[in-house]
């Protein structure tokens, strides 16, 4: 006799898998980045969306472009720029005389992957034009609204060392995106490791993508989230949780503490680090783990810290610090 106890594990285990699969793969085409690929994939997973900080060079694209082959997504990416309009990525409704009705022209955001590299070159009123989107799968022009594909998963990226010509994005932008990422450069032996790759004709970043096909289908990716979504998590994982968020809200250095929306991406978040795993229950270092992915980007730091220079990881980890683990 099957249990709810025996298919959980073996959802976990499909999960566990799953991502042993994208990581051997990607081992033998990217150069580190393994925080980003695990980061992807628990967004694919739970059905979130990332925002990227990181200088220009750090693979972002290929990245991105690599994950939507192997999870069968299609993928799009657009370029911010000031001039880019929001018709230039929902598309625009053309009066079509034979037919006489309006036809949908789409823009890149109708895919299963859009990556939006350097969202903050992009005009507020084309930010905007993002927030249904990322909040309910959705988009509304001329007034009528538009499903988007499912499954549904956006990235954008920000320069984090540029400011001419950028728009920051505001607070209620932030955080629609689920979880956050801070990409620096290579490690010294991932540089020599990519130096050596390169040279010899062995990288392949660029090319072999094509030839690429899915460990995942769409049927596997949605058992996936809902199995996420079954994990044990103990009462006290989830006052933990509960804890970490009030903490950021009475901090003395921060000036606004993370969202209820932090709230749920973080717990979630932390099922699906523990999914990952193999494990069927959540663990503290799980909801440790995800914190910082899950919360930097959704506080804000008074003045002083600023100037101290102090940055929302340093306050994340400070406050998991003082708080009891259960």
């Amino acid at each position: 006799m099957i249990t709810k106890e025996n298919r959980l594990k073996e959802g976990v285990q499909e999960i566990s898998d799953l991502y042993q699969d994208v990581m051997d793969v990607t081992g033998q085409m990217i150069v580190g980045n393994s925080e980003m690929i695990e980061l992807i994939t628990i967004a694919v997973l739970t059905g979130g969306h990332i925002l990227i900080e990181g200088v220009p060079g750090t693979a972002k694209t290929t990245v991105s472009k690599i994950m939507a082959r192997l999870f069968g997504y299609d993928f799009t990416r657009v370029q911010g720029a000031v001039d880019v309009q929001p018709a230039d990525i929902m598309g625009v409704r053309i009066y079509d005389r034979d037919k006489k009705e309006f036809i949908l022209h789409k823009g890149p955001i109708f895919t299963n992957f859009i990556l939006v590299d350097e969202i903050n070159r992009l005009t507020p009123r084309t930010q905007s034009a993002f927030i249904e989107a990322l909040a309910e799968s959705q988009v509304t022009i001329d007034g009528v609204t538009f499903r988007l594909p499912d499954p549904y998963l956006a990235i954008a990226t920000q320069n984090p060392f540029e400011f001419e010509g950028t728009f920051p994005l505001i607070e209620a932008q932030k955080d629609r995106f689920d979880y956050s990422l801070i990409l620096n450069h290579l490690n010294a032996e991932e540089e020599l490791d990519l130096i050596r790759r390169g040279h010899t004709g062995r990288l392949g970043m660029d090319t072999s993508s094509d030839n690429l096909r899915p460990v995942a289908d769409r049927n596997l990716i949605l058992r996936a989230g809902q199995t996420i979504r079954k994990l044990h998590t103990e009462e006290a994982i989830v006052r933990y949780v509960r804890d970490i968020i009030i903490a950021t809200r009475e901090h003395p250095d921060l000036k606004l503490g993370a969202s209820s929306r932090g709230s749920l991406s973080l717990i979630l978040g932390a099922k699906a680090h523990a999914a990952l795993r193999n494990r069927t229950y959540v663990l503290p270092d799980d909801v440790k783990a995800m914190a910082c992915p899950a919360l930097r980007y959704r506080i804000i730091l008074e003045k002083e810290a600023e100037i101290g220079r102090l940055s929302p990881d340093e306050i994340i980890s400070e406050i998991l610090d003082h708080i009891e683990v259960p």
